[in-house]
């Protein structure tokens, strides 16, 4: 039985132009447009490996296991690790499939580098407010049981969750990134928990940032509005000069484009 018309229609507004952009960039640069997320696929499966071993838990606790008992530079320097050091106590491979999903589409859509920014900005997010609910105590709405101190922040979960709201915001899939906070809201509330509540604190940040490049995109739009002549047999600028035009209206197949 096929779809009905209208429900494809709203599949279309929701993922028409991530699946378009995904699609594109792929033709375009194949299997190097992945890098980052086959490297942290591949990291990631073998730091499990590694951790279930007896020689290997150790010095991967060491490395990238953050608490927020420990000193803050200490968890600043395993914080870049601990994105791809997976629960113990949960599956791998539904780590795997996350980070290959969710991973993928942000390098494609976000390039190599700001994946890497959003990814540690979420996970750092999480890391941060373990912190400041443990100093808060249980007493208070944010705040954490001292005990959660000496629990292992997520792994690569929050910098999944943040990269899924970052790109659903970026492309306009309204439903998607509002399924992807409630179903974090979900969890925390059948089991409230520190990783819960690190995936709210990453996609509270991930929002914050968002919010931010609006704000800046819609005051750049104003200013370049304002700097206009709109009035009848106006020239378009107020000096008379005859407006610029953009490099942007020539792009060339050669010229690179920015992903910020």
């Amino acid at each position: 039985m096929s779809p009905s018309p209208a429900l494809r229609r709203a599949a279309v507004r929701e993922w028409g132009p991530l699946f378009t952009a995904v699609r594109q960039r792929l033709g375009v640069r194949g299997v190097r447009a992945l890098a980052l997320t086959l490297t942290a696929v591949a990291l990631t499966a073998a730091i499990q490996v590694t951790q279930n071993q007896a020689w290997g838990y150790g010095p991967v606790r060491s490395l990238g296991a953050v608490r927020a008992e420990d000193p803050l530079p200490l968890a600043l320097l395993r914080t870049p690790l601990s994105l791809f050091v997976p629960a113990l106590d949960l599956p791998v491979w539904g780590a795997l499939a996350q980070i290959l999903l969710v991973f993928g589409v942000a390098e494609v859509c976000l390039g190599r580098w700001r994946t890497l920014a959003v990814a540690y900005g979420a996970t750092l997010a999480g890391t941060l407010y373990a912190r400041i609910g443990v100093a808060l105590g249980p007493g208070t709405f944010l705040g954490l049981p001292a005990s959660d101190a000496q629990v292992v922040d997520t792994g690569p979960s929050a910098a999944v969750v943040g990269l899924a709201v970052y790109v659903c915001h970026q492309r306009r899939a309204w439903f998607t990134g509002a399924l992807v906070v409630l179903a974090m809201v979900v969890e925390v509330l059948v089991k409230d928990n520190l990783a819960g509540r690190e995936h709210l604190a990453a996609i509270a940040a991930v929002l914050v940032v968002c919010g931010v490049r609006d704000w800046r995109g819609r005051r750049r739009g104003g200013q370049d509005r304002g700097g206009q002549d709109w009035r009848p047999g106006g020239s378009g600028t107020r000096s008379g000069a005859p407006p610029m035009r953009s490099w942007n209206f020539r792009r060339g197949p050669a010229q690179r484009t920015s992903w910020w």
